[in-house]
């Protein structure tokens, strides 16, 4: 079998989830498989423009036709294979590899929080994307794309998801926040909060932190060593979404000092609250100790029990327990006011 049709084959069964050719001017316009693949075929043609080519499978796309055509940079290969999901972006022979963690997080914080991973290989005509679960942010890009948003290179297209995840960050501190916030102004009017939302809030933190603290440090490094066909426009979009991660993730990392000390703060004052607790059990406990002591000693029904023919032996009794009481009930808030 020959090559043409054997890709021409591959091309109906290879899970192509979205693919888009933009022209000269930056809009895109949906493609097929097939059309996709021919356009591979000439990229190294004069005609302007690029493609984005998005799959879902990644064994399929490793051993398909997107591997053969679309000129991949040594390393995405293995990237895909072993699955790498920490945040990177490197420079390889006038490409770019980068791994791009998408986040869903629940604001309401019913369910945990979930985290996908995207493949990107980037060059001068070609953007493919690899993701192995559904992307928030890809579904975002496309309905731009479609609905005439003009992105000038595959660089672009790019710079777009990081900034959607950079927004996604700076919307998660807002809401931890707003939340933090709350605590605070409960325990100022003498309110006792619960820890459980605040100790979710800071694992979710503390993950994404450990997810992208490398995503600055990656693009720095791609802004001072750019590929020669990024645009100067393009580097300028990428040193902003680099500037709004970094201050993200200073947020995050303030944030999260704040709600420790928050938390901190609840300890203290449910400690606090346990020990003022005990404190009055054992004061009622010591109070009631001489009547619970003389009722059980006249209660006996054995001989020789005093008072037991005096005529006003209850009174005798009772004026002595009421004695014993206010002495104790002294003694300990005497001990306490000290």
């Amino acid at each position: 079998m020959s090559a043409q049709p054997q890709l021409a084959q591959e091309s109906d069964s290879l899970p192509l989830n979205r693919g888009y050719v933009f022209s000269a001017n930056g809009v895109g316009h949906k493609i097929n498989a097939n059309e996709a693949r021919e356009r591979l075929m000439d990229l190294d043609s004069e005609a302007a423009g690029f493609v984005w080519l998005h799959f879902h499978n990644v064994p399929a796309v490793l051993s398909g036709w997107p591997t053969q055509l679309a000129k991949l940079p040594p390393g995405f290969g293995d990237t895909l294979r072993e699955g790498l999901r920490s945040t990177r972006v490197e420079h390889v022979r006038q490409n770019l590899i980068a791994v791009v963690n998408d986040v869903d997080y629940d604001f309401e914080r019913k369910g945990p929080i979930k985290v996908a991973t995207l493949w990107i290989s980037v060059g001068a005509r070609c953007l493919l994307s690899v993701h192995s679960l559904p992307l928030r942010s890809v579904d975002q890009l496309s309905c731009e794309v479609e609905a005439g948003v003009a992105f000038s290179s595959p660089m672009a297209l790019l710079v777009r998801l990081m900034q959607g995840q950079a927004d996604l960050l700076f919307g998660i501190v807002r809401s931890a926040t707003q939340t933090a916030n709350e605590v605070e102004i409960a325990l100022r009017t003498g309110t006792l909060p619960k820890r459980s939302s605040l100790g979710g809030i800071r694992r979710d933190l503390v993950h994404l932190r450990r997810l992208l603290a490398p995503e600055p440090a990656a693009l720095f490094r791609l802004i001072n060593r750019p590929p020669r066909w990024v645009r100067d426009e393009d580097v300028q979009s990428l040193r902003q979404s680099a500037e709004e991660f970094s201050l993200a993730l200073r947020d995050m990392a303030s944030l999260q000092e704040r709600i420790q000390l928050l938390e901190e703060e609840i300890a203290a004052k449910v400690a606090e609250h346990t020990n003022r607790s005990v404190l009055i059990l054992t004061a009622v406990t010591v109070i009631a100790l001489p009547i619970n002591l003389i009722s059980g000693l006249l209660g006996m029904n054995i001989g020789g029990v005093p008072f037991r023919h005096t005529e006003n032996g209850f009174s005798i009794v009772f004026l002595l327990s009421t004695v014993l009481t206010s002495l104790s009930a002294w003694l300990i808030f005497r001990k306490k006011h000290d």
